[in-house]
């Protein structure tokens, strides 16, 4: 019975449903520039996240690009990338669910790196 009582709110922790506004308040994990286009980047990233994440949203903004990432056991938001045009490639801000736990899944943010240049 103990082990139920504590393992539940870790359960309700580990799999909050946050939605895409709460996760860009949080500080990014990442903001960098890309000598890539966000149109090129963003499906650098859906190539990369193809085998250890559901289907990418791509959503298209007034600046660029917003890619949300769903975590790796359901449809709920994971991360967000806003991706800006600009001269000669584009700003990108990552902004992650669990910023701040160091045991988090690392795919996102290998893919993040894997896609800035090249």
């Amino acid at each position: 019975m103990k082990w139920g009582v504590l393992a539940l709110p870790l359960a309700l922790v580990m799999s909050g449903c946050a939605n895409v506004s709460e996760i860009n308040e949080t500080l990014p994990t990442m903001n960098v520039i890309s000598g890539k286009k966000p149109n090129e980047y963003a499906q650098c990233l859906v190539e990369k996240l193809a085998d250890s994440r559901g289907a990418l949203q791509l959503e298209s903004t007034k600046d660029g690009m917003r890619v949300i990432v769903p975590a790796k056991f359901s449809s709920a938001p994971a991360a967000v990338f806003d991706i800006e045009d600009r001269s000669g490639g584009s700003g990108i801000k990552l902004h992650e669910r669990m910023s701040n736990v160091p045991v988090r899944p690392k795919d996102v943010q290998k893919a993040a790196n894997a896609c800035i240049s090249g």
